[in-house]
């Protein structure tokens, strides 16, 4: 925690013990100018904290706050190291640490190693950080670590720029020679501070609340602990995911990692963000087929499934006909899937994809309107959730009609679903000639999306609608869409994301655990949430 009232760090640092933490770092880089009296202040703090404490003074030019010279950061150590009530820790820059044989010295003076002559009981975290990305010299950087024999700890740092940076953090804390910190900052590198118990990782760090966390993409105790169940993972835990763009919005890791706790099952499930490619960058689909390959290839990363949404559905089914694995009939049907089962059998490797949204889907709308067969039911999109509804509920002898802002989308999808049970039409003619039931496929309404306060259907075509024509609105946060507030408003019947999410999720579940999915706790839980 960034330390700038004592008061308030010690009530912070009573918090973070009462919420299960082990160790708490103080960050006095605002306390530290030199002025006299800093360090009587810093060693009031340690003496009165509820937990065992990690000191760090962050230079600006390493992303810190302290506009202090390395001399006068190094006499603070000094006093806290040989203080009749010093940190258990403190963390010290390699840069810093390694710019001088005089400063080293005195660091050395007030740690605890192998040389040291008198009764000191800190430790020395050497560090190195880079809030830009992956420094192009890490490997100097570890090495340089490596041959400093008085640390007691490494810690390696950066902005993680995808997901594939986690795996070479693993490979770092895998070959480590010493305890290691080995952490991605920011918002891909979530996944390297969850799995630090499976790859040996001395620590990880937590914030108590999520606006003072003092690193990009740190998460909160409560999150690490409650939600991911950071005590629980081992060497052996699986790894599960959401793979899409974004996925911060997502309930799947709330309810997955609720589940496999629910049935004893040793898993976790993380957000797992993989950009839809910029100008210049690699496109959405090579930097979802890399970073997929590189995941499924990290044998002790042990990836077991994981669920895919937007923008990647369609990429999934393209990526699994290169590489040749199993596909079921309705993902090949409609060139889009939702789910990937990754199983390993004494070094074998077989990868399945599949697509749950399609039966979730047509199993909502089936019992909502007695049956499928002969009704026409329009959807508007044409992206993977539309490919796999139009795809199961064709496939249970609805007509389907598809409405979408691109026609050469629409007609592409019409094609792979089929000529014969599939029309392609406009909203003006959805007005003409109403549906039975009308099914948002497309992220308007959601929120965080592209549109969170529209509705995908504009009022004259709700109008429009006969008594009894059911509105399904895929998107599942909020649960009251736009689109579903104007149904009801016109005493339409209508069916909410949750519906389709919780049934869709049970699927995976069951395919992935080989257990029965707790579907009522998935509701209760989704609906906590969204309340």
């Amino acid at each position: 925690m960034m330390v700038r009232e004592i008061d308030l760090a010690l009530l912070r640092a009573r918090e973070a013990r009462d919420a299960g933490a082990d160790l708490v770092e103080y960050r006095v880089d605002e306390l530290c100018s030199g002025d006299p009296g800093e360090a009587e202040v810093i060693l009031a703090l340690i003496r009165e904290s509820p937990l065992p404490c990690i000191v760090t003074c962050r230079p600006t030019w390493e992303g810190g706050a302290c506009d202090a010279d390395d001399m006068t950061r190094v006499a603070l150590f000094e006093a806290l190291g040989t203080s009749d009530h010093p940190p258990a820790y403190i963390d010290v820059e390699l840069a810093a640490y390694t710019r001088s044989a005089n400063l080293r010295q005195k660091v050395n003076l007030a740690i605890d190693h192998d040389k040291q002559t008198r009764d000191v009981r800190t430790s020395l975290v050497l560090s190195t950080h880079d809030f830009d990305g992956r420094p192009s010299d890490l490997t100097r950087r570890v090495l340089a670590m490596s041959a400093e024999h008085a640390a007691a700890v490494h810690k390696v740092a950066f902005r993680a720029r995808s997901l594939r940076d986690n795996l070479e953090l693993f490979d770092l804390l895998r070959d480590r020679s010493k305890p290691m910190i080995a952490l991605g900052m920011g918002e891909f590198g979530l996944m390297s501070r969850v799995l630090a118990p499976k790859f040996g990782a001395f620590l990880t760090f937590a914030s108590i609340h999520k606006e003072e966390a003092t690193a990009p993409g740190q998460p909160t105790i409560r999150d690490l602990l409650d939600l991911y169940r950071f005590r629980s993972i081992n060497p052996e835990t699986r790894v599960y995911g959401v793979i899409g763009w974004p996925v911060g919005h997502s309930m799947s890791p709330h309810i997955h990692n609720a589940g496999f706790e629910g049935v004893g099952h040793d898993g976790v499930y993380l957000p797992l963000p993989i950009a839809a490619g910029e100008p210049g960058q690699e496109g959405a689909y090579e930097s979802f087929k890399a970073t997929l390959l590189a995941l499924i290839d990290h044998r002790a990363l042990d990836l077991s499934g994981a669920s895919v949404t937007i923008p990647h559905k369609e990429h999934l089914v393209r990526l699994a006909r290169e590489q040749g694995w199993a596909i079921d009939p309705l993902s090949e049907r409609c060139a889009a899937a939702n789910t990937i089962t990754i199983e390993r059998d004494e070094g074998r490797l077989s990868v399945a994809v599949s697509n749950t949204d399609a039966p979730a889907a047509a199993a909502c709308l089936g019992e909502a309107m007695g049956g499928l067969a002969g009704k026409r039911i329009a959807i508007v999109g044409a992206g993977g959730v539309a490919r796999a509804i139009g795809a199961g509920v064709a496939a249970q002898g609805a007509r389907v009609v598809i409405v979408n802002r691109t026609p050469e989308r629409a007609k592409s999808l019409s094609e792979s679903i089929g000529p014969e049970v599939c029309d392609v039409l406009s909203m003006d003619d959805l007005t003409a000639s109403p549906p039975d039931a009308i099914v948002n496929a497309t992220p308007v309404g959601m929120t965080g999306g592209p549109a969170p306060d529209d509705s995908p259907v504009p009022p004259s075509v709700l109008g429009a609608c006969k008594p009894g024509t059911v509105i399904f609105d895929t998107v599942y946060n909020p649960i009251q869409t736009p689109m579903l507030r104007a149904a009801h408003e016109r005493d339409l019947p209508t069916i909410d994301g949750v519906a389709m999410f919780v049934r869709q999720a049970a699927l995976q579940f069951e395919g992935w655990t080989a257990q029965p999915a707790p579907t009522g706790l998935f509701e209760r839980i989704v609906a906590e949430h969204l309340a």
